[in-house]
């Protein structure tokens, strides 16, 4: 993982901008949280007056056991929301819960913020989408960074059937080529599709030196059960699977049809 180491009217056109009008990436909608990177998403449907979210990863909130799954935790954290450059700060979002966050499966969080999504672009910024799509292997990408200001460039090297790290595992992982070379406190960037201005995936982790399978050392196994190590691969984690369970005001229902996270053991038991 790497965080690791790192101690109205214009407001509706503008929440309306539809993705495939989207120019260039740059850090539009990033934010920095301590150690962590993030940014404010939306899904397709959701409305200026839904209450905002900040997307970063599961592990950014705490080292979760596998099988862990947040859901609707008082939080007050904040975040630190960047301009378009990336080189201004535009103000101080702060959170009212983790809506949902996990290391199982996938290594995702949402917390959903006491501001709308309307308040959020009258401060100079909008909300990044999430893509109800999974992302192709061969696709341009970006992974912003808020937290070191710093905007990677490479293409969705392919996917791991599962990737394990220490107690965790996530299935069908996105792997970067090689110049996304992220570092710690790159954690929780989104990944966005450089075509279509859409968010594809959360950054998540990278193999530091070459170890099997151990923390900070992720490695791939196939449908067979082979296991490949691959020293200084990047990865990520999709991120369309969580649309489907965002509803109404940033609401989860995990029971949503086409919702593809995990629920909580005790929501399975009763299902």
């Amino acid at each position: 993982m790497v965080k690791r180491s790192l101690p109205v009217v214009l407001l509706l056109v503008l929440f309306s901008t539809p993705a495939h009008a989207v120019t260039g990436v740059d850090f539009t909608g990033t934010v920095a949280l301590s150690g962590c990177s993030g940014a404010v998403v939306r899904t397709p449907t959701a409305r200026p007056t839904d209450a905002a979210l900040v997307m970063s990863n599961g592990h950014c909130v705490k080292l979760m056991a596998a099988g862990e799954v947040i859901t609707e935790q008082a939080s007050d954290r904040t975040f630190t929301l960047l301009d378009s450059t990336g080189g201004s700060t535009l103000g101080t979002l702060r959170a009212t819960s983790v809506a949902y966050a996990t290391m199982t499966t996938t290594d995702v969080a949402f917390y959903r913020l006491d501001q709308t999504y309307a308040q959020v672009e009258a401060l100079g910024t909008r909300a990044l989408e999430l893509s109800p799509r999974r992302p192709v292997a061969g696709a341009d990408i970006r992974v912003v960074s808020g937290y070191w200001k710093r905007l990677y460039s490479c293409e969705l090297d392919g996917f791991a059937h599962e990737l394990r790290e220490g107690a965790w595992t996530w299935r069908d992982s996105i792997r970067y080529t090689a110049s996304c070379d992220t570092i710690g406190g790159t954690s929780g960037s989104p990944v966005i599709d450089a075509a279509s201005g859409e968010v594809v995936g959360v950054n998540n982790t990278v193999n530091e030196n070459g170890k099997r399978c151990t923390q900070n050392n992720p490695c791939e196994v196939d449908e067979a059960g082979a296991v490949t190590v691959r020293r200084g691969a990047a990865y990520g984690q999709q991120t369309h699977l969580a649309v489907a369970c965002i509803g109404a005001d940033s609401a989860f229902t995990l029971s949503a049809p086409g919702c593809g996270l995990p629920k909580p053991a005790a929501l399975v038991l009763l299902g």
